[in-house]
């Protein structure tokens, strides 16, 4: 018999991102330059104070990748980003550990589950936690397994441990600006985890992804100003499919 083939056209949405900036700005007046000057000085503090400023940008981008508080990529509504914590959140795949359940059991479990979709062929790479809950997870699998994670360096220097999963061996990747609330072992500490597809989170950039330096001066106020400015913002693809987040009770 003939079978007619189906034509399958995929379905494409055109969609927009408002890109945030950070700025960070340092102002040397008359003053500053001439004493800078006299002790032969000034081109070593204002190297220290440009590092410095560029540093503290790159920080509160750190921290707003993950917990800026927009919530919406079509109609912000903040100057922050839409961080990824809350992109995640809204896409609505969430999983609590209670504090007597196995950490490492959620977790597995969750990923399990997320493989098993059948419309989308999801493969997370990460899983991304505060110190503090992969530490747990480290005395957990210790106390009662009597095992030891594997490590592996995932970058130059930089070595994490790996979790054996559905999907494979995902790397608990440490992060610092992912806070939790409580103190861990009175049952009242939430630490989330998020298991991610790190292809599919995008860090949008205008002219350059990093911070630019820019100088500028005005002969009235007799001060020299450097301006560093860096303009971006980060989207979670798939959230609804491709990512979760894990709240772990403890």
């Amino acid at each position: 018999r003939n079978i007619a083939p189906t034509l399958v056209t995929p379905t494409r949405l055109e969609r927009s991102v408002p890109l945030k900036c950070l700025v960070s700005q340092i102002n040397y007046n008359v003053f500053d330059l001439e004493v800078g000057a006299q002790q032969s000085q000034f081109a070593y503090l204002q190297a220290k104070d440009l590092a410095d400023s560029v540093e503290g940008l790159l920080r509160t981008h750190d921290v707003a990748l993950w917990n800026g508080n927009d919530t919406s990529l079509s109609n912000p509504t903040t100057p922050q980003y839409y961080g990824v914590c809350g992109q995640i959140n809204d896409g609505g795949n969430i999983a609590t550990i209670a504090t007597t359940d196995s950490i490492v059991d959620g977790l597995k479990s969750t990923i399990a589950q997320m493989v098993s979709n059948t419309n989308y062929e999801v493969r997370p790479t990460a899983i991304y936690g505060n110190p503090v809950l992969l530490d747990l997870i480290d005395r957990e699998m210790k106390a009662e397994f009597n095992v030891v994670l594997n490590t592996r360096e995932i970058a130059a220097g930089f070595t994490v441990k790996m979790l054996t999963t559905q999907a494979g061996e995902l790397p608990l990747i440490p992060e610092w600006s992912l806070a939790y609330t409580g103190t861990p072992g009175t049952g009242n500490a939430v630490l989330p985890a998020y298991i991610v597809t790190e292809d599919l989170i995008e860090y949008h950039w205008l002219s350059d992804p990093n911070p630019r330096v820019f100088q500028l001066g005005t002969p009235g106020s007799l001060a020299s100003q450097h301006v560093v400015v860096k303009f971006g913002a980060p989207v979670v693809k798939g959230a609804n499919y491709a990512h979760y987040q894990v709240l772990v009770d403890r």
